[in-house]
């Protein structure tokens, strides 16, 4: 005869392994859950892509695929943001795009089309020079500058190397001096309770170190460094723009003008566009943009790469928050 004990248990027993076997199903139900909306996620990230890499390839890029089979036109080079490697405005970039405008047999003349606050000095300064040997090689191509927002130090460097500059009255031109500057933390660290510890080998070898006191020899030193180059720069200015300058105490202070001001000091030619300078001077209508880009499936895959880890990162987001 069963006890009665084990009888009353038995419905108890079987009450908790319904509740696991639920509880088990209804976890595998929330990890199918998952899997779907993963599933999900990566074929509608997958279908984005696709579909901005054909809109890319079939939009329009604002250039002509040769160049040099158009009709007559000018040539556009942009050289927007900072001037440096690895930038959109660095030299091998614009060079390459002056290059191939010389080279192109229908195109009359080329213009510098600017916005940059500057940057390199090296970098301004091998298009200023490439600038002037390729007017050597072909001397009756001009090149115009023209200056829109802004064309400041290593940009108003560049734009010194051609026959003429324009600007809108209200554009920023100028800017014609050298800057090296940096931090101090000697004084932070000391109230913290760190210690610089620096091992080299040469006398100076650390002279620009933020955690190091200034030196006063090293500084002159430094200031040196900063006035040749100045003075390099002031030299190619001079050579570019000639009889044309205005020359006042300020001009070469790093101060900076409105467009207005900088045709009135002879840094500028006259104030016009683009389209305007190409009407005017050349007597043609067609602008053909030779500026050197990213090739189209590189740029796609560099903001792949980018776009894909914002995408995850707000994926797990939203699931935290989910879960919280």
């Amino acid at each position: 005869m069963d006890n009665p004990n084990e009888v009353n248990q038995r419905p108890a027993d079987n009450s908790k392994e319904w509740k696991l076997i639920e509880k088990v199903v209804m976890n595998l139900q929330g990890e199918q859950r998952k899997a779907r909306r993963w599933g999900i996620f990566f074929k509608l990230l997958t279908a984005a892509y696709l579909l901005a890499i054909l809109a890319l390839f079939r939009m329009p890029s604002g250039m002509e695929s040769a160049p040099s089979k158009a009709s007559e036109h000018v040539a556009i080079i942009e050289v927007n943001g900072v001037i440096a490697a690895e930038q959109d405005a660095s030299a091998d970039n614009i060079i390459g795009a002056l290059r191939d405008a010389f080279d192109a047999e229908n195109a009359l003349g080329v213009i510098l089309r600017i916005n940059s606050p500057g940057g390199s000095p090296v970098q301004s300064g091998y298009v200023y020079d490439e600038i002037k040997r390729l007017k050597e090689v072909r001397p009756d191509f001009p090149v115009y500058a023209v200056i829109m927002d802004l064309g400041a130090s290593g940009a108003y460097y560049i734009a010194a190397a051609a026959d003429e500059i324009y600007a809108d009255k209200a554009s920023l031109v100028g800017s014609i001096g050298v800057v090296g500057s940096g931090f101090g933390f000697v004084d932070l660290m000391e109230k913290v309770g760190v210690e610089r510890r620096q091992y080299t080998s040469g006398e100076h070898k650390g002279f620009l170190d933020p955690f190091l006191p200034e030196n006063k020899d090293e500084k002159e030193f430094w200031q040196s460094v900063l006035s040749v180059t100045h003075k390099q720069f002031i030299a190619q200015v001079k050579a570019g723009r000639g009889d044309r300058l205005k020359e006042t105490p300020d001009m070469f202070s790093g101060l900076i003008w409105s467009g207005e001001q900088a045709l009135e000091m002879g840094l500028i030619d006259g104030l016009g566009s683009s389209s305007q300078i190409a009407r005017e001077k050349l007597n043609v209508e067609g602008l053909v943009n030779y500026t050197r880009k990213p090739n189209p499936w590189e740029e796609v895959m560099g903001r792949f790469g980018t776009s894909f880890g914002h995408g995850v990162a707000s994926f797990f987001a939203q699931q935290t928050m989910v879960l919280r």
